[in-house]
């Protein structure tokens, strides 16, 4: 465990938010050919400038000195405290606490083969703002406040935007949020509630609003920039306390899989990540394989895997599942697929329903991108170790996109209630 610090260095760490985060973090790392190095500082949000071309744009992480770890525990009751030296340094002004989020056994409810192992949701909407990307925003805000930013721009029309509004606001940023007029009435306030400026422009006009504005002094943007996805560099080091939690919860013990919703891959590479990184240090002996989860509409990780492409973009067919209905995939998510063993599985739209269903009856309210997820382990087959397997659920379902409904008025008297019952809902009292 981390030792309480002497009187001298929690006087420096005030004034010094870089030591304050005792991280060991080096620098960033290419993941293109040859994994180039670069100053941690700026954080470069293109892509890697040495491995990248017009075809390919390949992503960069953060490096550790793992060597130097000393007070690292993923055994039950570790927290993030317990791993900073192996996150990126937080800014003492991001301050919102996230993660924690519990797991829920969801076996009685699971396909039967797979009951007798275990299968949990890690809850994600229990974070400060409903949504997994607390995690991601936390770190790129950090990120910024230590590069002297004053506004953040985030191109989201969902989580992301939200998440970033929240976090920029609590460390003092102003943030822009570039949105499209549809945006679900749930975002929109969530978005003003916390101070944000929301711009609402059609969707193919984000990315030209992100570039003109990005070229203002002190913006600083926190959504992709680059064709094929790369994202921010500190983005998944913020998911890996996703890997993190799971093993603390689980005292040490590894589960068989992980099952996750995917877009653009930050998630699961994060996810990844963690594990591996445990694993490097000797707190673990495998990691577990990595199930990606994509709307059968679309897919674009499912069929690059397929096809052993490095990556691939596909047609922007219709899906409910918006969280994850991404049309191009980023190299991250290929590698963790790849290193983990994984499988790549699709979910049609109805089957995310029915699981949506299945699991708010379970009290579980979750996006149905995130349902998705559930539903998949009716195809999940030949995994290669015993253990649990853990589903990741990433949001709410309060923030889907529904129109209000007028309702249908009851008279207090039970005749009444007991007809109301039975022709709204067909429950007999």
């Amino acid at each position: 465990m981390i030792t309480e610090p002497s009187r001298r260095e929690t006087i420096e760490d005030s004034v010094n938010p870089i030591r304050a985060a005792r991280s060991l973090a080096t620098a960033q790392r290419s993941l293109g050919p040859g994994n180039p190095v670069h100053d941690l500082f700026p954080t470069l949000l293109a892509g890697c400038p040495d491995t990248s071309n017009d075809t390919m744009q390949y992503p960069l992480e953060v490096a550790y000195d793992y060597a130097s770890a000393r007070h690292l525990s993923f055994r039950r009751g570790a927290c993030w405290r317990d791993w900073e030296e192996i996150l990126p340094p937080v800014h003492v002004r991001a301050s919102m606490p996230v993660g924690g989020t519990p797991l829920v056994n969801v076996s009685e409810v699971a396909p039967r083969q797979h009951q007798g192992r275990g299968v949990y949701i890690k809850d994600e909407s229990r974070n400060p703002t409903w949504s997994h990307k607390d995690r991601l925003n936390k770190l790129t805000i950090s990120a910024a406040l230590h590069e002297g930013a004053s506004t953040i721009i985030v191109a989201s029309s969902g989580n992301h935007g939200v998440s970033a509004a929240a976090m920029a606001s609590r460390g003092g940023l102003n943030c822009i949020v570039l949105t499209m007029p549809d945006v679900s009435a749930a975002f929109r306030a969530m978005i003003r509630s916390y101070g944000a400026y929301p711009v609402f422009l059609p969707s193919e006009a984000r990315w030209s609003a992100m570039r003109a504005l990005q070229s203002l002094p002190g913006t600083y943007p926190v959504s992709n920039l680059t064709p094929i996805h790369t994202g921010h560099p500190w983005g998944p080091e913020g998911y890996k306390t996703i890997a993190y939690e799971i093993l603390a919860e689980m005292d040490g013990r590894v589960p068989a899989a992980v099952v996750v919703p995917t877009g653009y891959g930050e998630l699961l590479y994060g996810i990844y990540k963690g594990f591996s990184e445990a694993r490097l240090l000797g707190h673990i002996n495998r990691i577990p394989q990595l199930v990606s989860v994509e709307p059968a509409a679309r897919g674009p990780l499912h069929h690059a895997i397929k096809r052993g492409d490095p990556a691939n973009a596909v047609v922007a067919r219709p899906t409910v599942q918006s969280g994850t209905a991404t049309i191009v995939t980023g190299y991250r998510a290929i590698r963790a697929i790849q290193d983990s063993n994984g499988i790549a599985l699709l979910v049609e739209d109805e089957a995310a329903r029915a699981a949506n269903r299945m699991l708010g009856r379970q009290g579980l309210w979750q996006e149905i991108s995130s349902s998705a997820a559930f539903a998949a382990l009716g195809d999940l087959t030949g995994l290669n170790n015993d253990g649990p397997i853990v589903v990741i659920g990433c949001s709410t379902g309060l923030k889907e996109h529904g129109s209000v409904d007028r309702v249908k008025m009851a008279e207090p008297d039970i005749a009444s209630l007991r007809l109301y019952l039975k022709r709204e809902f067909n429950f007999e009292l």
